[in-house]
């Protein structure tokens, strides 16, 4: 297969590209950097070699239909996205030209190029806004609380338009609190790296609020494991990826702290406002389509990503 992965320097991405490496398909990767680096694909190039090739773009520009048609791709992962929430309620212009009219754009060169299918990563964090019932269901109605949520729902009509004008088949992945080896510790998101940061720095870690809110967190290997199902399985679906079980933030800290051998108490914070008090993702319905469960289990995922932060922090002079 020829594949192309917008997004692929990032954090998901990256490991997504690793994944279809190993699977023996040629991967294009389409990122501008902001927050992905060359560092997560040095792998999958020394591997692949021409297998993989890169390049540096912003999907805002235009100049990324032409990219993408000229690939001719037969799968597009759409990854690329402005994900902080709060930048998109500070800049709700801004998310829309990324998430929305930049996620057209890549419409348009898979349209043009021939693809036979387009795989998007939805956010189930958002899409569907305070939850009714617990873990979510893909019925559950969407009404998103932030700019972010509006866009990636937007984005999954336009899916559905363009299955409907031009017979580009797609799923839509919307994925619960992905974490593991390569996520950014010093972001706004991502909870698990920026604990695993601050408990191997020696630094006190911050809980907003009680610590009682709960999320989904889902390992990134697994994520990736249905991004690849979704190549061929579930066309027109969307599906949420988690493991429909809620871990608060304390006990999130608890599992944590033990594997890094910590044994201080967090500092508490005030609550952030609008912060969703619980959330979880019932994946039965990937299960059925795409045949996938989350396996990895959150001691050994958190533990994974203390063990690869301990091994990319820099070593300090003269040691």
């Amino acid at each position: 297969m020829k594949a192309l992965v917008t997004g692929g320097a990032g954090f998901i991405g990256s490991t997504l590209v690793d994944r279809l490496v190993a699977e023996g398909h040629s991967v294009d990767v389409v990122d501008d950097l902001s927050t992905g680096s060359l560092a997560n694909l040095a792998e999958a190039r020394a591997e692949a070699g021409h297998r993989v090739s890169f390049q540096r773009m912003d999907i805002r520009d235009p100049d990324v239909v032409e990219v993408v048609q000229r690939r001719q791709p037969e799968v597009v992962f759409h990854l690329a996205a402005q994900a902080d929430v709060r930048v998109s309620v500070e800049r709700p212009a801004f998310d829309t030209e990324v998430n929305v009219l930049g996620s057209v754009n890549v419409l348009e060169g898979a349209r043009r190029g021939g693809a036979r299918k387009v795989v998007f990563a939805s956010s189930g964090g958002t899409i569907y806004g305070e939850p009714e019932e617990l873990p979510v269901r893909e019925s559950h109605p969407q009404r998103p609380l932030s700019p972010y949520g509006a866009a990636k729902k937007a984005v999954a009509d336009y899916l559905g338009v363009y299955r409907e004008l031009h017979g580009l088949e797609f799923t839509a992945l919307a994925l619960a609190n992905v974490y593991g080896p390569r996520q950014d510790p010093f972001g706004e998101a991502g909870v698990v790296s920026i604990f695993a940061g601050k408990l191997l720095a020696g630094e006190q870690c911050t809980i907003f609020g009680e610590g009682e809110q709960t999320r989904d967190f889902v390992y990134v290997d697994d994520v990736v494991d249905a991004f690849s199902r979704a190549a061929t399985k579930g066309s027109g679906l969307l599906m949420n990826i988690g493991t429909g079980r809620e871990t608060s933030v304390n006990d999130l800290y608890r599992t944590m702290a033990s594997n890094a051998g910590v044994v201080a108490e967090p500092h508490y914070a005030p609550a952030r406002p609008g912060e969703l008090a619980r959330s979880s993702l019932d994946p039965g319905r990937a299960a059925i389509h795409l045949g996938w469960k989350p396996w990895t289990e959150l001691d050994e995922g958190t533990s994974a990503v203390l063990k690869w932060m301990a091994k990319s922090r820099p070593t300090p002079e003269g040691s």
